[in-house]
């Protein structure tokens, strides 16, 4: 079957007592048994929950992939990875990463002990480089938080194998609608699920799609130990946002596009930052690894300064100024004092995240409507 019927029945098959075409929504905790150490295949929510399991048959399905493990925020699946990791190990990590993510890396993993060494990963050379006798994991984002970088997820699946390290690839932004990285040799795929899969800015989530049950097991038993998991209700309602995922995904990325052009001429920008233009260094790449869209997030600088930024972002009135990201609506942040200001200032500057960078997530509004709201957001720093 295709994509979006996959994702419309795959998991979601009528309710077999009351033939409902909405399966139920579980919300128990708890499971009775057959007996006394007779397991049934559920027993505590912690450990499977129905409605959580059909959201990860669905996701699995989407991904190609042998499971997918459903958790409260994708932060918390990222967690789960980086705690199979023990004091000494040491991680290679994208430089154009959430700024959640490399707050985790350098100010948690890092006091157990675990090296952190941030690269520019859009030149697979130096992910390689970077590698040591400890590596044991390379984690990129395609495209990158907040610039938009492109990495070629082959090439450093192609590093990670020949080294005998794992591949995390956080593919939030590009949805399986438009990458699917264990196809192109990655081991691990991190959703925040809180995004795109919902959709509406209603639920917090997270989830990882592996394509080794070894690495499945591995993964489950350290959710199951740590208990990040998905509640019930936020489940149903990634499996209910799974539905329309595609189409959702596919008319932002058309939108984001448009305006992406339309940013690239005006004469208060001094560079956008979009794969799906000619221009992008991560172009050629984007369009082999990306399918059908460059997806819907787009970053431009400014020709003013910070206080100039700042005052844009406060402006616009259909773009709403918040954090977070792939929802309906559509979203403006400055992510030097909003999502990356977790980053130290001065790797904020080595990383080119500037104090003139817009972050924009577009939404389903008509991209005239959205074009005007940008326009009189320009004229008010005029």
């Amino acid at each position: 079957m295709h994509f979006r019927t996959r994702a419309i029945h795959v998991g979601n098959e009528a309710c077999k007592q009351t033939g409902a075409v909405v399966p139920p929504l579980h919300v128990a905790s708890t499971f009775v048994q057959p007996g006394a150490g007779d397991w049934g295949e559920f027993d505590y929510s912690r450990s499977g929950n129905p409605t959580r399991k059909q959201f990860e048959t669905t996701l699995a399905s989407l991904e190609g992939s042998v499971g997918a493990l459903a958790f409260s925020t994708g932060m918390a699946a990222t967690h789960c990875v980086t705690s199979m990791l023990s004091a000494g190990d040491h991680v290679v990590a994208g430089s154009d990463i959430y700024g959640g993510t490399y707050r985790l890396l350098h100010k948690v993993a890092s006091r157990a002990g675990v090296e952190v060494t941030l690269v520019d990963s859009t030149d697979a050379a130096n992910v390689a480089a970077a590698i040591t006798p400890q590596t044991k994991l390379v984690w990129i984002e395609s495209p990158g938080n907040p610039k938009m970088t492109i990495t070629d997820i082959a090439a450093c699946a192609e590093i990670a194998k020949k080294h005998d390290v794992l591949l995390g690839v956080d593919s939030t932004f590009a949805t399986p609608v438009l990458t699917r990285p264990l196809e192109l040799g990655a081991d691990i795929v991190m959703h925040s699920a809180t995004k795109y899969i919902g959709g509406h800015s209603d639920l917090m989530g997270g989830a990882l799609v592996v394509k080794d049950k070894q690495l499945f097991d591995d993964l489950y038993f350290v959710q199951n130990a740590t208990g990040g998991i998905m509640g019930p209700l936020e489940a149903f309602l990634c499996s209910r946002g799974l539905k329309t995922l595609e189409l959702r995904v596919r008319e932002q990325s058309r939108t984001a596009l448009e305006l992406s052009q339309w940013l690239n001429g005006h004469d208060q920008v001094k560079r956008v930052l979009y794969p799906g233009l000619p221009q992008h260094p991560g172009h050629d790449v984007a369009k082999r690894q990306m399918q059908g869209g460059f997806g819907a997030m787009l970053s431009f600088e400014l020709t003013g300064d910070f206080a100039a930024t700042k005052k844009f972002a406060e402006s616009t009135k259909l773009f709403q100024l918040a954090v977070s990201l792939g929802a309906v609506e559509s979203l403006i942040e400055q992510p030097a004092s909003m999502s990356h200001a977790s980053y130290d200032a001065a790797d904020r500057a080595k990383h080119g995240i500037s104090d003139g960078l817009i972050r924009l997530s577009v939404g389903l509004e008509a991209v005239e409507d959205l074009q005007a709201d940008l326009e009189q957001a320009f004229k008010a720093i005029e």
